[in-house]
């Protein structure tokens, strides 16, 4: 059972809440609504609160932003590549397994049986994401709080979670599901609450709650705030403008891993205007191709692949590469380690760099707070990237895609961790830039309910059958 009252943190304030045996309860909650600070505490991170009482089991399980984080960077610590004279793998998925063959059914269900022996910094987000949740129920947990469980998951594996989870509940296991979305809500959740303006506003059984529950977070943020006129004014014109009509072309293209293929055979040509949407199954080699693309991974110079009128591998740097493109993808998020403003992260776009290590210019200080303000991130300029919400994190690391006005946007999930209403407002904000002919978007996306009319054409990977 977890039970509290009169817990008041920075950005937080609930007087009471209890979850009993048996209650599967859905949390909802977006950006500076407080749900986030919840999870904290309830995961025992280092927030500073008092409460009446707080009441936790002692085998609670959370699978949290901050974990997976905490996890990656632990990962990245061990990393012995430079001692090996090869790549290591790191940490195999099965040994963050408790009784594999007892498990072996769940293992499958998750997708996850074929990739046992691989490490885990070599898993996509949603693969990861599931790893870390079998983590805890082979462990044996009996309560389990999940933050954006879904983030990440293409349809199947949400279906496929979703009756996980609700096979667990019948089974005994008490569940706490943060969800920032209301189209996430689990059917099989007995009861809701809403969090809003740093309050628990709504709690209560399903069928009480659920009418009131859009009304409540009906929000209209005023966000990407902006005219196309003042859009293009901010263009860099101290750099040459793309002359080349074709962005991307790739021939035959193929990664792998080591011995594992990815995926191979693979055409792909993107012209200006020519808006891109890239969808699949998790693990697929969506983000691989990306990575590929951006000069990330070190089989883009074996490729057949010319960006923006140069073959790969004719001289030209990763920088001359990324100076011509906004990048947004959970690689680069969880690869933000370094310590900076929310400004400075905003900022760095204008250098290419995961941190500022150049002096800005008064002007680009003066724009990266424009670029805040539009992302309803004025008052966090000063805030440690590393202190924000995830979902604030998120919106950062666009306004750091944005700034420059490149003529390329690679965005990977771009809207994870955030809620409907900043959601939607970045799917029309990228909308008017598409219709303006601002950019080129490259988009990366397992939601059906992100597909927009101004993508012309789509790349579909499909799932990598073993043999």
């Amino acid at each position: 059972m977890i039970a509290l009252t009169d817990l008041v943190a920075e950005g937080l304030r609930i007087d009471h809440f209890t979850a009993k045996p048996g209650e599967a309860w859905c949390m909802l909650g977006g950006i500076g609504s407080g749900i986030e600070r919840f999870c904290d505490i309830l995961g025992g991170e280092k927030v500073a609160f008092r409460a009446g009482t707080l009441h936790l089991p002692p085998d609670l399980g959370l699978l949290s932003f901050k974990r997976q984080q905490a996890l990656f960077e632990e990962e990245l610590r061990k990393d012995d590549t430079d001692y090996l004279n090869r790549l290591d793998p790191g940490t195999p998925a099965r040994a963050f397994l408790t009784d594999v063959e007892r498990h072996r059914a769940l293992i499958d269900r998750f997708a996850l049986t074929n990739l046992l022996d691989r490490g885990y910094r070599q898993l996509s987000s949603g693969q990861a994401r599931k790893l870390c949740l079998l983590q805890h129920i082979t462990r044996g947990a009996t309560t389990l709080v999940l933050e954006h469980p879904y983030e990440g998951l293409d349809r199947t594996s949400c279906q496929d979670l979703d009756q996980v989870l609700a096979g667990l509940h019948d089974q005994g296991l008490a569940l706490l599901v943060l969800v920032s979305n209301t189209g996430d809500i689990p059917s099989w959740c007995t009861h809701l609450a809403a969090f809003k303006d740093g309050r628990l506003a709504l709690q209560g059984l399903r069928a009480d709650i659920l009418p009131q529950i859009s009304e409540l977070l009906h929000q209209h943020p005023s966000l990407f705030q902006v005219s196309v006129e003042e859009l293009r004014r901010e263009g860099r014109v101290d750099e040459r403008p793309v002359t080349e009509s074709t962005l991307i072309c790739l021939r035959n293209g193929f990664a792998r891993y080591g011995d594992i293929e990815v995926f191979s055979g693979l055409d792909l040509t993107i012209n200006q205007g020519d808006h891109t949407l890239i969808t699949g199954p998790n693990g697929c080699g969506k983000s691989t191709l990306l990575q590929l693309i951006i000069g990330d991974h070190p089989l883009c110079y074996r490729n057949d692949l010319t960006l923006f009128g140069r073959r790969r591998g004719s001289g030209e740097s990763v920088w001359d590469i990324k100076q011509q493109m906004g990048i947004v993808s959970p690689d680069l998020h969880r690869n933000h380690r370094v310590s900076g403003s929310s400004l400075a992260i905003v900022v760095s776009g204008l250098f290419d760099s995961i941190g500022l290590y150049t002096r800005p210019s008064t002007e680009q200080q003066q724009l990266g707070r424009r670029w805040l303000t539009r992302l309803g991130l004025e008052a966090k300029a000063a805030i440690p990237f590393r202190q924000l919400s995830f979902g604030e994190q998120r919106l950062v690391l666009l306004g750091r895609a944005l700034i420059k006005a490149p003529p390329l946007l690679v965005l990977d999930e771009p809207t994870h961790g955030l809620d409907d209403c900043h959601r939607l407002a970045l799917l029309n904000f990228l909308g008017r830039i598409a219709s303006e002919q601002l950019a080129t978007i490259l988009y990366v996306s397992h939601r059906p309910d992100e597909y927009r009319d101004f993508f012309k054409q789509q790349v579909q990977f499909h799932e990598k059958r073993p043999g």
